[in-house]
């Protein structure tokens, strides 16, 4: 039986004839990340509901007054995140969105009808262009421009030289496809002048842009501060339910919130949302720093670990993380390198790569990596170890 599996569940996953291969390794990788004592990435959303409740009702006590009324269409708790993250990014208003796809396109489609010009400029790595089916020129009426290519952001030299006008600039801080890379800050600030050379406005997809501070050696401020409006996710680097929000000028914020409720945006109740985005400004947001720092220790051993065990190739992609999430490369077709990595996880309750991963090309794969609380946990020694166990279990190469 599968250590640390109950059996019924090691058999209902073993029983599962009607399932493809790919379906029942991902059921296994889910089991696994449940049942194991150690996990390098643990991602608190993938747990039960039972321990989602029991985490909110443990922590919403310590972040806002629960005698008082819940919200109603976006007032109250809401109003007060709305301020609060804000506050936290320097700019005059902000408003609470139920997801960043939603929150981007009414603020690119505001700019369009201010600067007269639909069309968007952005990475071909961007979010909106290999994950949202188009929705910018399906949905919005904004027509995207690609500018600048392979896994890093674009440089300034590329947005004077772009060969066609456009209405804003869209840059995602950290570009996450590309291996959640960011400039440097000097080239951040060059990137916003030349677009300001073209008169157009500038706009931040900051969904992870929390954890960019230790990489920039600014203020959360301080980079917002560069941009026209800035979205940021309210899950993927604090730990909330859901939701996003979208900050800049009072204007602008106030005309977003009109198409919020166009896009049907406008929710009748989102508290539950909401105070977990509360409990993660508190709790994550001051913790980030110390996961990238420590995500460069992880990387560094992960390279120690596969040069260690004989591995033909492997590479941590950024070098040196800029955040506390990264890519790893391995020379093996994805299902090879999955299998290893969950069957590390049934026979030794140790799971070194949770997520999932994808082919980089012929015989490559790859996966993320993001160092949270679990993580921090795991020495240099700790990486080195299991990543020598993670290798045994692959094939020999020729």
């Amino acid at each position: 039986m599968i250590q640390g599996m109950t059996e019924t569940a090691a058999q209902g996953i073993e029983q599962n004839t009607d399932r493809t291969p790919e379906e029942r390794l991902r059921e296994r990788r889910t089991a696994a990340q449940r049942q194991a004592r150690r996990t390098l990435s643990r991602a608190d959303w993938g747990s039960t509901l039972r321990d989602r409740l029991a985490y909110l009702t443990d922590a919403a006590p310590e972040v806002y007054d629960l005698d008082e009324p819940a919200d109603v269409y976006g007032n109250r708790i809401v109003a007060a995140l709305e301020d609060r993250v804000a506050a936290l990014l320097g700019t005059e208003a902000a408003a609470f969105f139920p997801t960043g796809t939603m929150a981007q396109q009414v603020a690119l489609r505001c700019w369009a009808a201010r600067t007269g010009n639909p069309t968007v400029a952005l990475h071909p790595l961007s979010h909106p262009e290999v994950h949202e089916r188009h929705a910018f020129s399906r949905v919005s009426g904004l027509r995207p421009v690609l500018v600048g290519g392979g896994h890093r952001p674009p440089t300034a030299a590329e947005i004077r030289e772009f060969e066609e006008p456009f209405g804003a600039l869209m840059l995602e801080l950290p570009l996450r496809d590309a291996g959640f890379v960011l400039p440097t800050w000097e080239e951040l600030t060059e990137v916003v002048e030349a677009a300001r050379e073209r008169d157009a406005v500038v706009h931040f997809d900051g969904a992870r842009l929390w954890e960019c501070t230790e990489h920039f050696g600014r203020p959360l401020e301080e980079i917002a501060g560069l941009a026209d409006s800035v979205y940021v996710s309210l899950y993927k680097s604090v730990g909330g339910f859901g939701g996003a929000v979208l900050a800049g000028p009072r204007t602008l914020v106030e005309e977003a919130k009109t198409w919020r409720h166009r896009y049907g945006g406008m929710i009748f109740q989102q508290f539950p949302t909401v105070l977990s985005a509360l409990v993660g400004l508190d709790r994550e947001l001051p913790r980030l720093p110390d996961y990238v720092r420590h995500a460069r220790v992880v990387a560094e051993a992960l390279r120690e670990g596969f040069a260690a065990a004989g591995v033909p190739w492997a590479r941590v992609h950024p070098e040196v993380p800029h955040t506390h999430e990264f890519q790893v490369w391995l020379p093996y077709e994805p299902e090879v390198v999955a299998e290893a990595a969950v069957r590390q996880a049934e026979e030794t309750s140790v799971l070194l790569f949770a997520n999932a991963w994808d082919a980089g090309g012929p015989g490559l794969a790859f996966t993320e990596v993001v160092v949270r609380s679990k993580g921090m946990e795991w020495t240099a020694e700790d990486v080195r170890t299991a990543v020598r166990d993670f290798a045994a279990r692959l094939p020999e190469k020729a």
